[in-house]
């Protein structure tokens, strides 16, 4: 059913009410704060209306109404007036960015850490897997007599954080040899290809076989590795009444603390999303806890695709603020990586 322009009007007046002070609201308050020249009777009957068509909830009958989970839906997708960050916030995120804007690991970590301070709720991200960037480089650095450090250089990230063994006698231009070989063979192949590769193909190369299995082994590893999730600021939901309960912090726990459960979450299916919004007890919420929210965007950068970031917090959450910085790191965000 469409709702006619005065429905959208309370609505829109109970959900604004409700974020901002948590407590029911009722149609006295309503008329006295925000529509004078209408009745109380009228705004009770439009309320009850709500009430049917499952936008409101009644706690108690001779308490005031809070928004239902369709209420916040609406609320963000038509209803809300966008709010806009001061020029001191946006300045704050375009020096964060651009201290270190070579070092794509550090941006796209410090994206949550500017989300979380900005809109003062726990924020959470997952960068896209790398699995289906491109091979540019294969280096590999001899830091010990029988060590090296694998180096993978993709599109736009560095892999690091792995090493192979082989014996003391393998010379430094041996291994320098490997790289360049690695590289010849494997520039342009994503992970998963590369993951794909059956060792007899290598079997031509005889004198490296032992390091190239090695690395293989190695690039296989990143293939399947599961995704990081990045969170700042877990303990701010405290910060919000709803959170009293005891039972309820324990929930919310039990699902930040799962990377598995907030990958899930913030699964983007693969769509071009700029805001997506998930409502705990929400049908197909995708685990979102109870009476929380998840408001999270999807950003990328010269058509690679960084991740999905975004809150989680209270239903009762400053959408308006949320939508505003979660707009406006991606676009700085993705302007700063885009000269790069």
């Amino acid at each position: 059913m469409k709702l006619s322009e005065r429905k959208k009007k309370i609505l829109q007046i109970v959900v604004d009410d409700y974020i901002e002070t948590a407590v029911p609201v009722s149609s006295k308050n309503i008329t006295d704060k925000y529509m004078k020249d209408v009745s109380s009777a009228t705004v009770r009957s439009e309320l009850s209306a709500l009430e049917e068509l499952g936008y409101l909830t009644q706690l108690h009958t001779s308490s005031g109404r809070v928004p239902s989970p369709e209420a916040y839906k609406l609320y963000v997708s038509e209803l809300m007036v966008k709010d806009k960050l001061s020029v001191k916030e946006l300045n704050y995120i375009k020096k964060i960015f651009t201290e270190k804007s070579g070092d794509i690991e550090y941006v796209i970590k410090n994206a949550v850490k500017i989300i979380s301070e900005l809109t003062d709720y726990t924020s959470i991200g997952v960068p896209a897997a790398g699995t289906d960037e491109k091979i540019e480089i294969i280096k590999l650095v001899k830091i010990k007599p029988d060590a090296a450090l694998v180096l993978i250089v993709t599109q736009s990230r560095l892999y690091k954080d792995n090493y192979i063994n082989f014996p003391e006698s393998v010379s430094e231009e041996r291994i320098n040899n490997a790289s360049d070989m690695l590289t010849k063979i494997f520039a342009g192949k994503t992970m998963v290809e590369v993951a794909e590769t059956s060792f007899d193909a290598l079997a031509q190369f005889e004198e490296y076989k032992e390091i190239f299995y090695k690395v293989i082994d190695a690039l296989k590893e990143y293939a399947v590795r599961n995704e990081n999730v990045f969170m700042e600021g877990e303990e701010k939901i405290l910060n919000h009444p709803e959170y009293a309960d005891v039972d309820r912090i324990k929930n919310f726990l039990s699902v930040v603390s799962s990377n598995d459960k907030m990958v899930n979450i913030l699964h983007d299916d693969g769509r071009d999303i700029s805001i997506s919004v998930k409502i705990g007890s929400e049908e197909n919420a995708d685990g979102v806890p109870e009476g929380c929210s998840v408001v999270s965007a999807t950003y990328s950068a010269n058509g690679q695709k960084l991740g999905t970031y975004g809150v989680i917090g209270p239903s009762r959450m400053d959408y308006q603020k949320v939508v505003a910085v979660l707009e406006n790191v991606g676009k700085i965000l993705e302007n700063i990586l885009s000269n790069k």
